[in-house]
């Protein structure tokens, strides 16, 4: 098995260098040349961690990163026992007519635990295989749930140094103070002015400009990185299994999946999983008002040339959303992808062919909800159902209302966070006052009962660590000094 960049089909890569480098040489994104077919067979027998085994075997390969028995089956063990609630950690709750999948269980309270648990274990295998001890930085520009997790992941790992960027006005105060009170002696944390695609444009450019010292290697935790997108993609074979051991459905009965999305690599996952072999009926991108995503699967003109807004939902606030990259390769091929990535660059938009839209749709959906439309379906789930949810959830449960009467099937929602991580927002549904966000924490535990997760329960009482607040034209510098050893923390 091999990668090769969505720029150029001749560029690849061993999938342990693809780890490591997070980013080809060409600015383009890592994709697998081929896809193995999962043993669909066997998986209602299987349990989460076989299902995780099994998808990283097919996707890596044994022959390049786990070439030790049982090095994979260690790997995973580190990453998941004892880290999530219960030994789920990506339980399906049934609500109303659809199911919802909680990905929140995990110790940052968000989805992006599942991949940046096995991250550093992924990034360990491939450091053995290509045989390097060179010093890894991890970089990594974050709308909020990532950098909390990939802090979480990383912390006091070995040999390793994570750098994490997030706009300064672009994430919850809960996601903030995550972040910034983080002790690891390896981490840090820098909010820049700016929005989420000026720290993600900042984070790319350091890949192909920063002068390093000859022991240095950049790598990312973010999705661009094949390493982190790869794990997300059992969770939707274990929902399918979950709906098979309830006898909700019967195998090769295909099942909807709703993602609210803004960088694009969740819901890719899904689309891998598709093509490993996963019964998928549609799936569904939800938006926020940064609805860039969902008028690109309406009329295939990707347009960022449009206001940016921030919104309840900001791990959605997304204008330039990477992993669609690899998507465009998969389908229109390697040639065109990098003529639009370039238009994109020079222009700020580029537009599909009807034949290349058409294609897409096949398995796409799209839909966006604006702010109110996002408190609403809060309240009004919680009041029929008694079911909380955050506000991107809220995001995707409002898109798969648009869509219902148009899909056939099982639909399984994607719930990425914690209610608690956007605790004032879900309070302004419900009509309840609050001084500020860590007040509605404890407001919103009296009005729902909901256990707030450990990681969140004593939050404001954390001593903030990390006070680094620069320009966006100051990243690549900063990540230089840092790395020779200047005096940023």
């Amino acid at each position: 098995m091999q990668y090769f960049s969505t720029r150029n089909q001749n560029h690849k890569q061993y999938p342990s260098e693809a780890i490591l480098r997070g980013i080809a040489e060409d600015g383009g994104l890592y994709i697998p040349e081929r896809f193995e077919n999962f043993p669909m067979e066997n998986l209602p027998k299987m349990t989460p961690k076989k299902i995780s085994e099994t998808v990283l075997s097919l996707l890596f390969g044994k022959d390049d990163m786990f070439r030790e028995e049982g090095s994979l089956e260690a790997a995973i063990s580190r990453a998941y026992e004892g880290k999530f609630d219960g030994e789920d950690y990506a339980p399906l709750a049934k609500v109303g007519n659809a199911y919802v999948m909680e990905l929140y269980h995990g110790p940052t309270a968000a989805f992006k635990d599942v991949a940046l648990q096995l991250l550093p274990q992924l990034l360990a295998q491939a450091r053995t295989a290509r045989e390097i001890d060179d010093e890894i930085v991890i970089l990594t520009a974050t709308s909020g749930d990532t950098g909390s997790a990939a802090l979480h992941g990383f912390s006091d790992v070995p040999n390793t140094r994570i750098i994490v960027f997030y706009p300064k006005h672009g994430t919850s105060a809960v996601q903030e103070r995550q972040m910034i009170s983080c002790k690891g002696k390896n981490t840090c944390v820098v909010a820049v002015n700016g929005n989420f695609d000026d720290a993600q444009n900042g984070v790319k450019a350091i890949f192909k400009e920063a002068e390093l010292p000859e022991n240095v290697r950049l790598s990312s935790a973010n999705s661009i990185n094949i390493g982190r997108l790869a794990p997300q993609v059992a969770y939707y074979f274990k929902a399918y299994r979950d709906l098979l051991l309830a006898d909700e459905i019967c195998m090769g009965e295909r099942v909807n999946f709703v993602v609210p999305t803004g960088n694009f690599g969740d819901i890719l996952a899904g689309y891998f999983a598709m093509r490993m072999g996963l019964p998928v009926g549609r799936l569904l991108c939800a938006s926020n008002r940064n609805n860039v995503l969902s008028d690109f699967f309406e009329n295939g003109i990707y347009d960022r040339n449009r206001d940016f807004h921030v919104t309840n939902s900001p791990s959605m606030d997304i204008l330039i959303s990477s992993n669609l990259e690899r998507l465009i390769a998969m389908i229109c091929g390697t040639d065109a992808c990098s003529k639009y990535m370039n238009d994109l660059k020079e222009t700020g938009r580029y537009q599909l062919t009807a034949d290349e839209l058409s294609e897409i749709r096949k398995v796409f959906g799209a839909g966006f909800a604006d702010d109110t439309e996002t408190l609403r379906t809060i309240r009004a789930v919680y009041e029929t159902e008694r079911y909380l949810m955050d506000t991107h959830t809220a995001v995707a449960w409002n898109v798969y209302e648009q869509w219902k009467p148009m899909l056939t099937g099982k639909t399984v929602v994607l719930s990425t966070a914690s209610a608690y991580k956007f605790s004032s927002s879900v309070l302004d549904a419900m009509g309840i006052l609050y001084e500020n966000e860590f007040d509605a924490i404890k407001k919103l535990k009296a009005k729902t009962g909901v256990t707030i997760p450990g990681g969140l329960a004593d939050i404001l009482e954390k001593e903030i660590v990390h006070q680094n607040v620069i320009e966006k034209n100051e990243m690549l510098t900063f990540v230089e000094d840092h790395i020779r050893g200047g005096d940023n923390k």
